[in-house]
């Protein structure tokens, strides 16, 4: 069976592999109580986003990972999204918000994993 952080890195691997740019995998473990690792992505467009999405959730299907608020529809003009698997969680970020929040340096005390 595989653990979280395995299947964190196959899900940042993925993201990348659906052309993502930017992906970055932050275990912040001990940090909250609330989530293990987020997976960070630039994406480009809506499109974009559901391709990723639709990629996220097979995998969540092939891999025994409950979604949380499952089944939600990107409007125009919405640069951030979850993809909440409990103990993993990505960002689907546009550029400009990525930039804005910056994540990485808001989670700095969390490890940045290679996957």
């Amino acid at each position: 069976m595989k653990t979280d952080e395995q299947k964190a890195k196959e899900i940042a691997k993925l993201m990348e592999d659906g052309k993502g740019r930017d992906v970055v995998l932050l275990d912040i473990s001990g940090l909250n109580s609330w989530t293990d690792y987020f997976v960070i992505v630039t994406i480009t467009s809506s499109a974009h986003w559901q391709g990723l999405y639709k990629q996220a959730k097979d995998y969540a299907k092939d891999n025994d990972l409950q979604m949380h608020l499952a089944d939600r529809k990107l409007s125009d003009g919405n640069d951030w999204n979850l993809i909440d698997f409990g103990n993993i969680v990505i960002h689907l970020m546009s550029e400009n918000a990525r930039t804005f929040y910056d994540l990485e340096k808001l989670w700095h005390a969390g490890k940045k994993l290679d996957y």
